[in-house]
Protein backbone atom coordinates (compact mmCIF):
# COMPACT_ATOMS: atom_id res chain seq x y z
CA UNK A 1 0.00 0.00 0.00
CA UNK A 2 2.62 2.29 0.52
CA UNK A 3 0.58 4.92 2.33
CA UNK A 4 -1.73 5.34 -0.47
CA UNK A 5 -5.43 5.39 0.08
CA UNK A 6 -7.90 3.87 -2.30
CA UNK A 7 -11.36 3.70 -2.51
CA UNK A 8 -13.90 1.69 -5.11
CA UNK A 9 -17.90 2.36 -5.97
CA UNK A 10 -20.05 1.34 -8.61
CA UNK A 11 -21.08 4.58 -9.56
CA UNK A 12 -24.67 4.21 -9.25
CA UNK A 13 -23.81 2.89 -5.53
CA UNK A 14 -21.43 6.05 -5.02
CA UNK A 15 -24.39 8.79 -6.03
CA UNK A 16 -27.11 6.98 -4.02
CA UNK A 17 -24.77 7.13 -0.98
CA UNK A 18 -24.08 11.00 -1.46
CA UNK A 19 -27.66 11.35 -1.66
CA UNK A 20 -28.43 9.59 1.48
CA UNK A 21 -24.86 11.82 3.22
CA UNK A 22 -27.01 14.75 1.67
CA UNK A 23 -30.51 13.77 3.41
CA UNK A 24 -28.71 13.81 6.73
CA UNK A 25 -26.42 16.16 6.68
CA UNK A 26 -22.95 14.63 5.98
CA UNK A 27 -22.81 15.74 2.76
CA UNK A 28 -19.76 18.45 2.78
CA UNK A 29 -17.79 15.94 5.25
CA UNK A 30 -18.52 13.12 3.05
CA UNK A 31 -17.34 15.09 0.33
CA UNK A 32 -14.50 16.32 1.41
CA UNK A 33 -13.35 12.68 2.89
CA UNK A 34 -13.59 11.46 -0.47
CA UNK A 35 -11.82 14.28 -1.93
CA UNK A 36 -8.57 13.30 0.12
CA UNK A 37 -8.36 10.13 -1.32
CA UNK A 38 -5.77 9.11 -3.60
CA UNK A 39 -7.30 6.69 -5.78
CA UNK A 40 -11.29 6.69 -6.47
CA UNK A 41 -12.55 3.95 -8.39
CA UNK A 42 -16.17 5.11 -10.46
CA UNK A 43 -17.09 1.87 -12.48
CA UNK A 44 -20.10 1.74 -14.51
CA UNK A 45 -20.60 5.42 -15.38
CA UNK A 46 -23.64 4.98 -17.84
CA UNK A 47 -26.22 2.86 -18.19
CA UNK A 48 -28.61 5.57 -16.20
CA UNK A 49 -29.03 9.29 -16.82
CA UNK A 50 -28.77 11.13 -14.08
CA UNK A 51 -31.24 13.28 -12.36
CA UNK A 52 -30.37 16.64 -10.94
CA UNK A 53 -29.11 15.83 -7.33
CA UNK A 54 -26.63 13.08 -8.88
CA UNK A 55 -25.07 15.52 -12.01
CA UNK A 56 -24.58 17.83 -8.87
CA UNK A 57 -22.91 15.49 -7.05
CA UNK A 58 -21.07 13.75 -9.36
CA UNK A 59 -19.64 17.28 -10.41
CA UNK A 60 -19.23 18.17 -6.94
CA UNK A 61 -17.08 15.29 -6.80
CA UNK A 62 -15.05 15.73 -10.18
CA UNK A 63 -14.33 19.64 -9.09
CA UNK A 64 -12.82 18.70 -5.51
CA UNK A 65 -10.65 15.85 -7.04
CA UNK A 66 -9.74 17.70 -10.53
CA UNK A 67 -5.84 18.22 -10.97
CA UNK A 68 -5.09 17.10 -7.26
CA UNK A 69 -6.03 13.12 -6.94
CA UNK A 70 -6.36 10.71 -9.33
CA UNK A 71 -10.01 8.84 -10.22
CA UNK A 72 -10.34 6.06 -12.41
CA UNK A 73 -13.96 5.93 -14.40
CA UNK A 74 -15.23 3.20 -16.26
CA UNK A 75 -18.74 3.31 -18.55
CA UNK A 76 -19.59 0.80 -21.54
CA UNK A 77 -20.62 3.92 -23.13
CA UNK A 78 -17.93 5.89 -26.09
CA UNK A 79 -17.07 9.30 -24.88
CA UNK A 80 -19.43 10.91 -27.27
CA UNK A 81 -22.00 9.47 -25.09
CA UNK A 82 -21.37 10.63 -21.78
CA UNK A 83 -23.38 13.71 -22.77
CA UNK A 84 -26.80 11.55 -22.52
CA UNK A 85 -25.43 10.82 -19.14
CA UNK A 86 -25.71 13.85 -17.86
CA UNK A 87 -28.80 15.05 -19.11
CA UNK A 88 -28.03 18.84 -19.01
CA UNK A 89 -25.49 20.58 -21.35
CA UNK A 90 -24.01 22.78 -18.86
CA UNK A 91 -23.01 20.17 -16.64
CA UNK A 92 -22.18 17.94 -18.92
CA UNK A 93 -19.46 20.34 -20.47
CA UNK A 94 -18.09 21.07 -17.08
CA UNK A 95 -17.71 17.26 -15.87
CA UNK A 96 -16.50 16.39 -19.20
CA UNK A 97 -14.17 19.48 -19.50
CA UNK A 98 -12.92 18.43 -16.06
CA UNK A 99 -12.34 14.68 -16.66
CA UNK A 100 -10.85 14.78 -20.21
CA UNK A 101 -8.13 17.04 -19.60
CA UNK A 102 -4.98 15.58 -18.42
CA UNK A 103 -6.77 12.00 -18.48
CA UNK A 104 -5.60 8.76 -19.98
CA UNK A 105 -8.45 7.16 -21.76
CA UNK A 106 -7.85 3.58 -22.23
CA UNK A 107 -10.33 1.55 -24.63
CA UNK A 108 -10.68 -2.36 -24.53
CA UNK A 109 -12.05 -4.35 -27.14
CA UNK A 110 -13.12 -7.46 -26.95
CA UNK A 111 -15.58 -10.48 -25.84
CA UNK A 112 -16.99 -10.03 -22.16
CA UNK A 113 -14.98 -12.15 -19.97
CA UNK A 114 -18.22 -13.16 -18.29
CA UNK A 115 -19.57 -15.15 -21.37
CA UNK A 116 -18.42 -18.38 -21.65
CA UNK A 117 -15.89 -19.41 -24.25
CA UNK A 118 -15.50 -23.00 -25.56
CA UNK A 119 -12.09 -23.74 -23.54
CA UNK A 120 -12.81 -21.93 -20.12
CA UNK A 121 -14.13 -24.78 -17.62
CA UNK A 122 -17.85 -23.91 -16.39
CA UNK A 123 -18.28 -24.03 -12.77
Amino acid sequence: RHGYTALYYRASKFLEFMESEKAIGNYLKTLEKFAKVKLLVLDDIGPDVMNKQQRNIFFDIVEERYLLTSTIITSQLPLDQWYGVFDEPTIADAVCDRLFHNAHKILLKGDSMRKPTQGRKKT
